[in-house]
């Protein structure tokens, strides 16, 4: 009786290991066929641009950001506007260019904790 115990022991291990050496290899060779797809993904892309291809500055340098204060539109009337009849933000800009700002030792938000 011994020997059929470890007998069947035996044969399961050694099943069990025939189950994970395929898993293994099965793993491999979808991994191994991921790396084909991709590089037959790149291949088939669009070429990079060269050096000499891609975009340079302008001759006057990098073009920067501008901020300035506009002077608001009048709302004729005085009902209130739909988005649809709002007119465009392009108006002149303002005689005052300083920023409007929160005031000193608070944070700006309701109950933001300054002093009272």
């Amino acid at each position: 009786m011994n020997t059929t115990v470890y007998t069947l022991a035996a044969s399961g291990s050694a099943l069990g290991m025939v189950v994970i050496v395929v898993g293994g290899v099965l793993i491999t060779a979808a991994l191994i066929y991921a790396v084909q797809y991709g590089i037959r993904i790149r291949r088939s892309e669009a070429r990079r641009p060269g050096r000499g291809e891609r975009p340079t500055l302008p001759e006057s340098g990098p073009v920067h950001e501008s901020r300035e204060q506009r002077a608001p539109n009048e709302m004729g009337g005085g009902e209130r506007l739909n988005p649809h009849e709002l007119r465009p933000t392009g108006g002149t800009p303002s005689g005052d260019q300083h920023r409007p700002r929160w005031d000193s030792g608070s944070s700006g938000s309701f109950g933001g904790g300054g002093p009272a």
